[in-house]
């Protein structure tokens, strides 16, 4: 029994002595950060890198691993990979997923897939950009389109007509500059319709262009934050596999030192 436990500490030493193996490894983990001039080589690109800037391959959730190997199949089982290839692996990936899933990609998905290979941010303020683009037009249209749907229009316009229609119905003789059937103001009410109307219509487009743009960046950005969650509950199920098992080998070790205590008190 002593010679198995002995054998069993060797073995759970051994293990501890694999990279991201119990407390040996993040000892070395942590000696290795403590110098901050320690350089590896990345699997990938094959340049040097400061440890920080790199991730132990076999941190790497299976599923990754998997499509890394078979996107580099020289790429070894142990080693680093710089965080820049590590995007573009995961981007690849994530392509790839969204294929199976909705076919060939459109081109915001593939927005969102070039963010994750370059960890950027997706979430823009559609409402600058929009204004940046306006041009004098587009603001005086906009103007006139909001002043048109309001009640200080209706009351102006309100009071106009019935000032020219009492005046042409109480005023006599010439004073009467568009007398009963009122022709001239028509002719006024149908030129202000068929101008009012273009620019109500154009300001009403702009509204949709913004509102698309608006929807679309909503969209790249509910991908996204959909990718990155699940990502997240990937590694966290592989963090929590890794973890059982280093916890499994070290009540196995702890098994085997009480039993190897047990037989030296008899």
């Amino acid at each position: 029994m002593t010679g198995r436990s002995q054998g069993l500490q060797g073995s759970g030493e051994s293990e501890a002595g694999k990279p991201g193996a119990g407390s040996v490894a993040g000892s070395a983990t942590g000696a290795g950060s403590g110098h901050g001039g320690r350089k590896v080589a990345c699997a990938v690109c094959g340049r040097m890198f400061p440890r920080g800037q790199t991730v132990a391959l076999a941190e790497l959730r299976p599923t990754l691993a998997a499509f890394a190997a078979e996107s580099h199949p020289q790429l070894p089982s142990e080693g680093f990979i710089c965080k820049t290839d590590l995007g573009r692996l995961r981007a690849g990936f994530v392509a790839r997923l969204l294929e199976r899933e909705r076919g060939e990609l459109s081109h915001l998905e593939r927005e969102v897939v070039e963010s994750l290979a370059a960890n950027e941010t997706l979430a823009e303020d559609v409402e600058k950009s929009f204004e940046r683009q306006r041009t004098l037009g587009d603001r005086m249209a906009d103007a006139i389109a909001t002043f048109g749907g309001s009640w200080g229009f209706i009351g102006i316009f309100a009071g106009v007509l019935g000032i020219w229609i009492l005046f042409n119905l109480i005023a006599a003789g010439r004073a009467q500059f568009d007398p009963y059937p009122f022709i001239l103001l028509n002719l006024a009410l149908s030129c202000l319709a068929a101008v009012q109307a273009p620019v109500i219509m154009m300001s009403q487009k702009r509204v949709e262009v913004r509102d698309r743009l608006r929807a679309e960046n909503d969209f790249k950005v509910n991908l996204k934050a959909e990718l990155e969650i699940r990502h997240l509950h990937e590694k966290l199920d592989h963090l929590l596999g890794q973890q059982w098992e280093r916890l499994a080998q070290i009540q196995e070790v702890q098994i085997d030192l009480l039993e190897a205590m047990n037989e030296r008190r008899k």
